[in-house]
């Protein structure tokens, strides 16, 4: 199975179109206010404008009102969407979109979450706290066993130097990175994304 690259927390159409080039299947949207990688509804309208075919998109939501993930859903033309706070699956299923639920593993429970989230198309498992934004650069560790209910993203605190580990370890449908491409939060660096992905697909001809 081939592993799934998601590069989140985008901020930039150049920084877009440097990480599906450099092969990444998805980039990842923070409509956060608070994150230092939070966009625009007309910034990341912008993006997808210049994404390559073939390169999903997804919008980040934590605890959102309603009326701003709708707001959102009008302007931009998502591929799916991604909730990373407290979220119930009334809340994110109520858009009629598929969705990632987000879990974090410091203090978390991947295989609780699953449970409450059956119609997820897929669980992000993240490194910091549960009710903390992603985003930390945190890890966790990737022996413990999944959830096999759902597809399985690992993300927290990955980069070319421990992505392949964390490819061994979990078997994951994909895998997601932010700081670890980044030389500064919501900065892309064309490098980084190579050396990411050159990774991924290294271990998975091994």
């Amino acid at each position: 199975m081939r592993t799934r690259i998601k590069i989140c927390g985008i901020t930039r159409v150049e920084d877009a179109i440097a990480a599906a080039e450099a092969g990444a299947d998805a980039i990842g949207l923070v409509f956060y206010p608070k994150s230092p990688r939070y966009v625009s509804p007309a910034l990341a309208r912008e993006i997808i404008a210049a994404l390559p075919v073939l390169t999903s998109s997804v919008g980040l939501f934590m605890d959102a009102d309603a009326d701003w993930v709708e707001g959102v859903l009008e302007a931009v033309p998502l591929d799916a969407l991604q909730f990373h706070g407290s979220e119930t699956a009334a809340d994110c299923e109520r858009y009629g979109r598929r969705y990632i639920k987000a879990v974090g593993m410091s203090g978390g429970d991947a295989h609780a979450v699953a449970a409450a989230h059956p119609n997820a198309a897929a669980l992000l498992l993240d490194g910091h706290a549960p009710g903390q934004a992603g985003g930390s650069g945190e890890t966790f560790d990737w022996r413990q066993p999944a959830p096999e209910s759902h597809r399985v993203i690992v993300a927290g605190g990955l980069n070319a130097d421990n992505v392949a580990q964390a490819v061994r370890d979990m078997h994951p449908w994909g895998v997601d990175c932010s700081s670890g491409v980044e030389s500064a939060p919501g900065i892309k660096e064309r490098r980084k994304l190579v050396a990411f992905s050159k990774e991924v697909y290294r271990v998975e001809r091994n």
